[in-house]
């Protein structure tokens, strides 16, 4: 593990966690809680096998992670995260929501994994009427559907579809991203491939309020 060698809390910080891949191993053990190695591997296409292994070494030395064998029929090794660990969780909530403007021209060959989109609109959507019965919304997009519930003034994300849907939202996660974090109205969302079928007042009710890049 290199050092910047600086006696500085954001560079004593940078030493642990600021290699390449290492919060995102941070991201998908907070998104996923305890996680197998292969897990790991799936929601982190690109990384070498080499890479991520030395990678969760650092991060145990560290206390950022632990790992513990699961009984069975699991009968397998699960990395976690640590108390310490879980203090990054509101770093990667900043991260989530610096970012989100970055997100609206993706690169043609980005991946998409649909945890990291539900893990970004429980951070981002918020219930803008919370004394109204509950609404859900199922998003077609991504390798897998998402639910949003929107309930007493919060919002849940789980993966998986939603049972009678609200609304549903089908298409690419690029507009369907940008509708719902209020980038795009639902008129140009349309017009990038959003099939929307069911009450699209809904997103009155949860839309975020994000400014594109200048």
């Amino acid at each position: 593990m290199r050092s910047y060698g600086e006696y500085c809390s954001i560079a004593k910080s940078l030493d642990v966690v600021g290699d390449r891949w290492t919060l995102l191993i941070v991201r998908e053990l907070s998104l996923r809680g305890a996680s197998r190695y292969t897990d790991l591997r799936n929601g982190l296409p690109g990384i070498a096998s080499n890479l991520l292994a030395d990678r969760l070494r650092e991060l145990e030395h560290a206390g950022v992670i632990a790992r513990e064998e699961a009984p069975p029929p699991i009968a397998t090794t699960l990395f976690r995260l640590t108390p310490r660990g879980e203090q990054l969780r509101p770093v990667l909530d900043g991260l989530s929501r610096w970012g989100i403007p970055l997100m609206t021209e993706p690169e043609p060959d980005d991946t998409v994994r649909s945890h990291w989109l539900a893990g970004a609109l429980e951070t981002m959507l918020v219930d803008r009427n919370p004394d109204a019965p509950a609404v859900t919304v199922e998003l077609q997009t991504g390798d897998q559907p998402i639910a949003i519930e929107a309930r007493n003034g919060v919002i849940h994300t789980r993966l998986g579809g939603a049972e009678s849907p609200d609304l549903t939202l089908a298409g690419p996660p690029n507009p369907i991203m940008g509708l719902l974090l209020g980038l795009l109205d639902p008129a140009d969302a349309d017009t990038r491939g959003v099939d929307r079928r069911g009450d699209s007042t809904v997103l009155n009710r949860i839309r975020g309020e994000l400014e594109p890049l200048r």
